[in-house]
C-alpha cells in the first residue's frame, strides 16, 4: 500500500519592487522540481499585501491577515518598502505585523560563500560558513515608546528595548540547539552588556543558564562592536551566532557582504514551536532602483524556498534543489549584482534545465 504523498499550501506575499520579481521567478522553479521529483505536490497562493494594497485599503494587510496565513503551511515573502511611503510605515504595516502576532521569533539566516560570488576577505581563505540566529519578537523592535512636543525644540521621542525572560531563554535554547547540530557545535552570544545594563545583563544571565543544559557545545560571548572586528579579522573562529532583534539585523547583512553578496542571502521567520507557519524571505528588500529591469537576483529567494522545503521536512529536496543552483552559479550564470550579464529569467531558465536533469 503506496503513503500518500504530501501537498504543501504556500501563501505567495510578493509585497513591493523586485520581491514581485524574485518571488514569481521562485514559484516557476519550485514549481517544476515538485513535478519533476514527484516526490510531493506544492500549490501556492497568491496574496496581494503590500505598498499598492496599503494605497487602495489604508492598510497593508486585511484585518484578517492572521487567520488568512494561518490557513497556509509555510509563506514566501518577498519584499515591503517603496520610495513613496516611509519605511517605518511599510515595515511596520505588512512584516512587523505578522512576526510578533505569530510568534516567528527565531529569524535564522544561513551566511557562506556561495558558488559565483567571491568572499572579500583575505582572512577566510576557506570562504564563510556561519549560521546567524536573530531574536525576532522583541528587544529593540518591540515598539513600544512614544513621540511628545512634537515640533518643539524640546521634542522627545523613546524607544523601549523589551527583554522578557521567556523571549531571552526560548531563542538562547534554540540557538544552543542549532549549534548542537553543526558539526563544530561553537555558539557565539552577542551582547552588549557593558553599556546596557538592564535587559542585556538578563541576556547574558540567561545565556549561562540555558548552556548547562548543553554540555557539548562550546560557547562565548562577545560585544557586538568587537564582534564586527571579530567578523573581518577572525571569520574562522565564528559558527553559530545569537544576538538580538537590532544586533543581529545589523551583523546578518554584515555576514553576508562579507560572505559575497547580499543578493544570495536567504532568512527564515520561524515558529520554532509549529503552532503558526513560518515565513521565508531573501533579505536584499525591495530594491526600486532596478525594480522593473528584470534583474534582480532571484538566488536568494531560491534559497530562501529552499530553506522552506527543509522546514516543511523534504530536506532531500531541499537538497538537491540547492545543488542545481549553485551549478549554475559556479557555471558563471549570474546577474548583473554578481558581476554576470544574465537576467533573471536567464537564470530561472537555467535552473530549471538543472531540474529537469535530475530525472
Amino acid at each position: 500500500m503506496t503513503s500518500q504523498k504530501p501537498n504543501y499550501h504556500i501563501a505567495s506575499i510578493p509585497g513591493d519592487g523586485i520581491g514581485i520579481e524574485v518571488v514569481q521567478a521562485t514559484i516557476q522553479v519550485i514549481e517544476k522540481l515538485a513535478k519533476i521529483l514527484g516526490t510531493f505536490d506544492i500549490e501556492f497562493t497568491h496574496i496581494p499585501w503590500g505598498t499598492a494594497y496599503y494605497k487602495k485599503h489604508g492598510r497593508y494587510v486585511s484585518e484578517d491577515c492572521l487567520d488568512t496565513l494561518r490557513k497556509f503551511d509555510a509563506g514566501l515573502f518577498g519584499a515591503v518598502g517603496a520610495p513613496d511611503v516611509p519605511d517605518h510605515i511599510s515595515l511596520w504595516g505588512l512584516l512587523l505585523a505578522i512576526r510578533g502576532p505569530l510568534q516567528l521569533y527565531a529569524n535564522v539566516r544561513p551566511v557562506r560563500t556561495f558558488p559565483g560570488t567571491k568572499c572579500p576577505l583575505t582572512s577566510a581563505k576557506d570562504g564563510i560558513d556561519w549560521m546567524l540566529v536573530r531574536e525576532n519578537s522583541e528587544g529593540e523592535y518591540s515598539g513600544q515608546g512614544g513621540c511628545s512636543h512634537i515640533d518643539q525644540p524640546w521634542e522627545t521621542a523613546t524607544e523601549v528595548a523589551i527583554f522578557t525572560r521567556v523571549g531571552i531563554e526560548r531563542i538562547m535554547r534554540f540557538a544552543f540547539e542549532v549549534a548542537q547540530s553543526r558539526p563544530r557545535k561553537l555558539l557565539t552570544v552577542v551582547t552588549k552588556s557593558n553599556s546596557m545594563r538592564n535587559g542585556m545583563v538578563l541576556w547574558d544571565k540567561i545565556a549561562a543558564e540555558v548552556a548547562e543544559d548543553f554540555p557539548d557545545v562550546t560557547w562565548d560571548k562577545m560585544l557586538v562592536d568587537a564582534m564586527t572586528v571579530r567578523m573581518v579579522t577572525k571569520p574562522q573562529s565564528i559558527d553559530t551566532v545569537v544576538g538580538t532583534n537590532l544586533h543581529m539585523d545589523i551583523l546578518s547583512d554584515l555576514a553576508a557582504a562579507l560572505a559575497g553578496s547580499i543578493g544570495v542571502a536567504p532568512s527564515s521567520n520561524l515558529d520554532p514551536t509549529r503552532k503558526s507557519p513560518s515565513i521565508f524571505e531573501p533579505v536584499h528588500g525591495s530594491a526600486f532602483d532596478i525594480t522593473g529591469k528584470g534583474v534582480a537576483n532571484p538566488v536568494a529567494t531560491f534559497w530562501s524556498a529552499a530553506e522552506m522545503l527543509s522546514w516543511l521536512g523534504e530536506k532531500e529536496a531541499s537538497k538537491k534543489f540547492m545543488d542545481c543552483v549553485e551549478k549554475v552559479c559556479a557555471a558563471g550564470i549570474l546577474t548583473p549584482d554578481l558581476g554576470g550579464s544574465t537576467n533573471t529569467q536567464g537564470v530561472v531558465d537555467a535552473v530549471s534545465k538543472e531540474i529537469e536533469r535530475l530525472v
